[in-house]
Parts: structure tokens; sequence; C-alpha cells
């Protein structure tokens, strides 16, 4: 049985399952056990399905147990934890309160705290949800009590969470770093100027948003002397303190991503407890919502490395890499093809998921073309980044929504979210055509 066709029915079937809501995991694993299974039996032409017990498990079983004892992938539940225990901590929420003390003043400056809050709290967690749903419980609720309108103090939390997906250390990346053999320190260095800016253009959405309409965005009207904004700043100290331990160790050679991530668990926790904000209770609850979500990804993961083998197997990627090769696209049109198919997915499909089933196909042809792969990883990131504020299905929206119920329908959120898609575009074109924003720091790296 031709292995191409094998392939292309493993994709509608992947895609099928996943419209009706079957797990990307088991979805994943399924469809390429059986795909696996079908090739073997065919292998001589007849149907033999006795040849094909042994050669499927052995690939099924071998794949995934190489992923979970990859040395790569321990960074994900440290990175998971970190973000957790300096939440209990009120770590996180202290990058929020700086922000908030330093911008009151500023017209729009609440939701601009937001953003740099999750700017701050993506730089401690590689997670969007997590900053997401982090942020939104605490600054969504202030900016409704304080009458700002109710896209813009949902629209702001919701497109600030995104920002956890790029700016380092970030899930996505160590994923992708592990499916296609890069450095996940280089990805980590990468995404920090391309999440910089993306952050920046947040801020000047607010700008030119209460610019237009300062109705939305009532004023500050308490009293914020020199000596509050210094106190909130010193409180902060413990963000700048991991985001240096994370980014400058890593530049600096100090540490691997892996130790950056061990080395920040352990200081988060020590700070914690010592300065009073962490409890027992309190660091015990941190690790079991770390085991959860852990859990999750590595299931996602193992499944996609199944998957991936399968598709190897078939021999779908250098097919389509030299029908592609064929029709002679310049580079240009293929990046704006590749940026299509990942919009179109992230309406549908979360970014792990999307990641998974895309990669096998796309980093082959990436490669034909000679494009640097650290570079193409911002670009994916930066597109699964805008598909969770994409509508129908934008995760962060649906996480924004379930923080502040039926106050805010999820209608109004995603036309607040308009803006900030639009700036979002802005810079992924930037990131496209300058590869050398994201290549500068990973480049003079030591």
């Amino acid at each position: 049985m031709d292995g191409t066709l094998v392939g292309i029915v493993a994709f509608a079937a992947v895609i099928g399952l996943l419209a009706i809501r079957v797990p990307i995991a088991f979805a994943l694993a399924a469809v390429a056990t059986v795909g696996t299974f079908v090739i073997f039996a065919f292998r001589t032409g007849a149907f033999t399905p006795e040849r094909a017990y042994r050669p499927t498990s052995s690939l099924v079983f071998s794949n995934s147990f190489d992923l979970i004892h990859s040395y790569d992938l321990s960074m994900i539940p440290l990175f998971v934890a970190l973000g957790h225990i300096a939440y209990r901590a009120e770590i996180t929420t202290a990058i929020y309160h700086a922000a908030r003390v330093w911008l009151a003043k500023i017209p729009g400056g609440v939701a601009m705290a937001s953003v740099v809050g999750c700017g701050g709290f993506s730089a401690i967690s590689g997670s969007s949800i997590a900053c997401a749903s982090t942020m939104g419980r605490i600054c969504s609720p202030e900016m409704l009590a304080m009458g700002y309108d109710k896209r813009l103090a949902t629209a702001s939390v919701a497109a600030g969470g995104t920002l956890g997906s790029l700016i380092p250390p970030s899930v996505l990346f160590i994923i992708y770093g592990i499916f296609t053999e890069t450095s996940i320190s280089a990805l980590f260095l990468a995404g920090v100027l391309p999440g910089i800016l993306s952050l920046l253009g947040f801020l000047f959405v607010i700008w030119l948003w209460v610019r237009s309409r300062p109705q939305d965005a009532p004023r500050y009207e308490g009293t914020i002397t020199g000596a509050d904004r210094w106190r909130a700043a010193v409180r902060a100290w413990p963000a700048a303190a991991l985001f240096v331990v994370i980014v400058g160790g890593i530049y600096g050679g100090v540490f691997t991503a892996t130790e950056a991530a061990a080395v920040s668990v352990a200081l988060v926790t020590i700070t914690g407890f010592a300065q009073g904000k962490l409890t027992l209770a309190s660091f015990w609850a941190a690790l079991r919502e770390t085991a959860i979500q852990t859990t999750s990804i590595f299931l996602i993961a193992a499944a996609a490395k199944i998957f991936v083998a399968f598709i190897a197997l078939t021999r779908v990627a250098p097919e389509i890499v030299g029908a592609v090769t064929d029709a002679e696209p310049n580079v240009a049109v293929l990046m704006i093809v590749i940026a299509l198919i990942y919009l179109a997915l992230g309406m549908f499909l979360d970014p792990i998921g999307i990641m998974v089933l895309t990669l096998p196909l796309m980093v082959p042809l990436v490669e034909s073309y000679g494009l640097d792969l650290i570079w193409f990883g911002v670009v994916v990131v930066k597109l699964l980044e805008i598909g969770l504020i994409t509508p129908p299905v934008g995760l962060n929206v649906f996480v924004i929504s379930s923080v502040v119920g039926k106050e805010v329908p999820i209608d109004r959120i995603f036309s607040g979210l308009v803006r900030f898609l639009s700036i979002d575009i802005i810079v992924l074109g930037i990131i496209m055509a300058v590869p050398a924003l994201s290549l500068l720091i990973p480049a003079t790296m030591q």
C-alpha cells in the first residue's frame, strides 16, 4: 500500500477526530498506531497482520519511551512549577502591582500595567494560559470596578496573556526544540526581542485606544508618591532576579536552559518561604497543579512523537517538499502560505496540538529552502500566540471569560481584541521580514 496515501488519510483522520473533540493525545496516538500497523501489514503486498504486530509495538513504545526519558523534557515540569510557585508566593502579583503604581497616572495606565504584568509573569512561567488565568483574576475585575470599558478591561489581559508563548521561558519553545532538535537555549534567547516588541505593540494599542476614546479608561484619582513607586519596585525584585537567572544565565553560558529552570525553582521556593508568603499547603497545591498540567503536556508530546515517527515512515514530507520545490514559489510566498495555514488552524485548535500536527511537514519544507530553524521557531510561536486570541476558539478569551463571568459577554471580548490582533499581524510581518530581530541575541551567545 502506498505510504503517502496512508499518511494523507491519517492527517484527515486526525483533523476529523479533533473536530469531534477527541483529545489531541488520543487522536494522534490512535491514528499513528493504526497507520503504522497498516503500512507494515501490507509491506509484502498482501495483508499479513502477523508481520505488523512486532514492528508496530516497537515503533510506538520505543518512541514514547525515548521522549519521556529526554533530558530536555525535564524543563517543562520545572518551568510550570516555577510559575505556580511564584504565583502562590505572590511574586507574580508584585510585578503587576509595581507596574500599576508606576503607570497609574497615565491614561489607560491600569490596562498598560496589566500588559506589563503579563510580560513579567511570562518571564517566570512558560504558559500563556496560566498567564491569562492568573493576571485575569487580578487585573480585569479591578479595571471593571474602576469603570474601564469592558472590552478594554478584558481584551488587554487576553492579549497580554499571549506573551507567555514568546517571552522565555516558553513551553512551546521547549516542545519545538525537542521535535526539531534545535537548541532550546537559543530559542529562548531568540524570543526575547520579538516578545518585547509584541509587548510594546500592545501598549501602543492601549495608548491609541484611550487617546481616541478617553471615556473608556477613567483616570486614577488617588495619590501616588515617589516613595510608593520605589517601594512597589523593590517588592518586585524576586521577579527581576528570576528573569536575570533565566535569560542572563543562559546568555552568559552560566546555565543550560534545564539548569536555569532548576535553579529558578529553588530560588523562588526559598524566597517564598523566607518572605512568609509561601506555606507548606500552598507549596503542595502548586506542585499538584504542576503535576496535572505536566501530565497533560507529556501525554500530548509522547503521542506526537509516535505520530512523527509514523509520518517519517509514510514519506509524506519528502513528497510535499518535492511538490513545493517543483512549483518553485519564492520564500515570501512560502512563508505567507505557512502563516495562513497556522492562522487558520489557530481558529480551532490549541497551540500544542497545532505544533505537533504540523511540524513533521513544515520543518522539512523550511529546511529545503535553507531557512534558519531558530527564526522559524519564533515565527511559529508568534503564529500560535495569535491563535490564542483568534475566534472562534481563542483559548485566552475563554479563560478571561471564565474569570469575569456574565458581566462581559464573550463576543465583547473578541470585539475588543481586533485592535490587538492588528498589531500582532504587524509584529508578525516584522519578525518574518527581519530574521535578524530573532537571531541577534542567539548569535552573540557565549
